[in-house]
Parts: C-alpha cells; structure tokens; sequence
C-alpha cells in the first residue's frame, strides 16, 4: 500500500497535476492558516461557530475552502481564536 505522502510526491511529478495544485495554492494556504489558527488555540470548530455566531458548518466550509470567506468573516474568525489577521501581499 502507497503512503500519502508518496502517492502526493507521484502526482505532483505529472505537469497538469502541478498546475492544477499551485493553482489551488492560496486557497490551501488560507485553509491551513485557519485550521492552524484554531488548533493553537485547542478549540472545536463548533467552539469557533459560537465565538463568531455562526454555523459550526459554515466553520467546516471556511476551513475545507468550500466558501471564500469575506474579510470580515476572516476577522471574526481570528477573533475567535484568539489570532490576528495579517493579509500580505508578496511577489
């Protein structure tokens, strides 16, 4: 059986496949950004639900990148976690 980490580093060498997973890339990072947020701050996606008034599934959806947060959404978010927002923009 194939380790995930093997199975990525396989598909990752096909060229569309690349492309298609940089081109995702900003959207993973906001995902991992929210999930890492979260997780310092050993809370559930429901206690982030309450904290910012709002569905526990609309939590799960930010984090999955099913949904592009506002910015607003983004600061209610660190709030709740007890983070803060920073967007950069880089070259």
């Amino acid at each position: 059986m194939m380790k995930l980490n093997d199975l990525k580093a396989d598909l990752l060498n096909r060229s569309d496949v690349r492309a298609e997973y940089e081109a995702l890339a900003e959207e993973f990072s906001i995902a991992e950004a929210l999930i890492r947020a979260r997780s310092e701050a050993d809370m559930t996606q429901t206690d982030v639900a309450e904290k910012m008034h709002t569905s526990q599934s609309y939590v799960a959806k930010m984090e999955g990148g099913q949904v592009s947060p506002s910015i607003k959404a983004l600061q209610r978010y660190a709030a709740a976690t007890g983070s803060r927002l920073k967007i950069s923009l880089e070259r």
